[in-house]
């Protein structure tokens, strides 16, 4: 599941309890970086696995790296493999992710979530710790990134690309689920306030520089972007986040628009996985499991004018290469309006 998590005093405290070994250069964990050991799990549908389809796609890591796609649905049990043949992953050859951690533990107590990193050879979860994921990618996996792939964590800017990033974790990409599932209305009312005073600080400090930190794309903004590219579709309506759309706050729309004309953001977002998501499997919330016809996307492949801040998406850089693993047309069709 995307979103693991219990209820405290009638608010949502997200189940942050990963497994936390790491895949880096030196194995200190046991886990060395091998090329094409080891296999990215994730769903479209979900912001935090879509930060890895992001960060592996931008890097060029789709050699080295394998990567498993789930449905945008799940049972009480886990995400399962029901895009494949025969319903069964063809590189782990197995139905579901939850098999994976049962290898690793087969009295696992937790959350069972994506993007998970499985070990082929052993069939085992290594770590589904989703932000420690994308930093390993971008800083251990270094001998396997693409000529021209961006620097997505330099050093010189790691600390304020986690200063800028943490509260944007705790009121906007955390946020937005407090405000879903609030089990009342005084945790709900608490968890809105906190999302809009965040929205609207991010609108000032990004009227006057294109990305949140530096001059090209980081880290920091691919932590942003999965949660904006979801706020109309879902968060807007869905969540009861709906003080403003997204395309009504002007400095976050042409950012977030910005972003997703950038090869690596807008053409791994699956909208049809994204809402099949949220209204399907979250009944509590929509108890119909009926999904939106809307919102129209066009307005994602409008101009967005933010070359005018300065900065390039990928600095000395170069943008990826043709997808991979691309969206069915149907499901994303602003890609054909770029």
């Amino acid at each position: 599941m995307s979103e693991p998590g219990t209820y405290v005093e009638k608010s949502f405290k997200r189940d942050t309890n990963y497994i936390t070994t790491r895949i880096t250069r030196d194995g200190r964990d046991g886990w060395p970086v091998e090329a094409g050991r080891y296999r990215l799990v994730v769903s479209r549908a979900c912001p935090w696995a879509n930060r890895a389809i992001i960060v592996r796609r931008l890097l060029g890591l789709e050699d080295a790296l394998s990567m498993g796609i789930c449905g945008p649905t799940h049972d009480s049990r886990s995400w399962t493999f029901d895009l494949d043949p025969g319903g069964l992953d063809p590189v782990l050859k197995i139905p579901r992710i939850q098999d994976a951690y049962l290898r690793r533990d087969p009295e696992y107590p937790r959350g069972i979530t994506v993007p998970a990193i499985v070990d082929v050879p052993t069939g085992q979860v290594v770590t589904n710790d989703f932000k420690q994921i994308t930093v390993d990618l971008e800083t251990q996996w270094r001998e396997h990134h693409r000529d021209g792939a961006p620097d997505l964590y330099p050093d010189a800017l790691a600390d304020e690309i986690e200063a800028v990033s943490e509260p944007i974790y705790r009121y906007v990409n955390n946020g937005v689920y407090r405000c879903g599932f609030a089990g009342t209305q005084e945790a709900y009312d608490k968890a809105y306030h906190r999302l809009w005073r965040h929205l609207d600080a991010l609108e000032e400090r990004l009227a006057t520089r294109r990305y949140l930190v530096g001059d090209h794309v980081t880290e920091a903004d691919v932590r942003l972007f999965t949660t904006l590219v979801r706020f109309d579709p879902v968060y807007h309506g869905h969540f009861k986040c709906n003080r403003n759309k997204l395309s009504e706050m002007p400095v976050l729309w042409a950012y977030a628009r910005d972003l997703f004309q950038t090869p690596g953001f807008g053409d791994t977002i699956d909208f049809a996985h994204i809402k099949r998501h949220y209204y399907v499997v979250h009944r509590d919330v929509n108890p119909t499991g009926i999904v939106p016809l809307g919102p129209a996307l066009e307005g994602w492949a409008a101009p967005h004018g933010r070359e005018a801040l300065g900065g390039t998406p990928f600095g000395d850089g170069t943008p990826p290469g043709p997808v991979r693993e691309p969206v069915r047309p149907e499901h994303n069709p602003v890609l054909a309006l770029l």
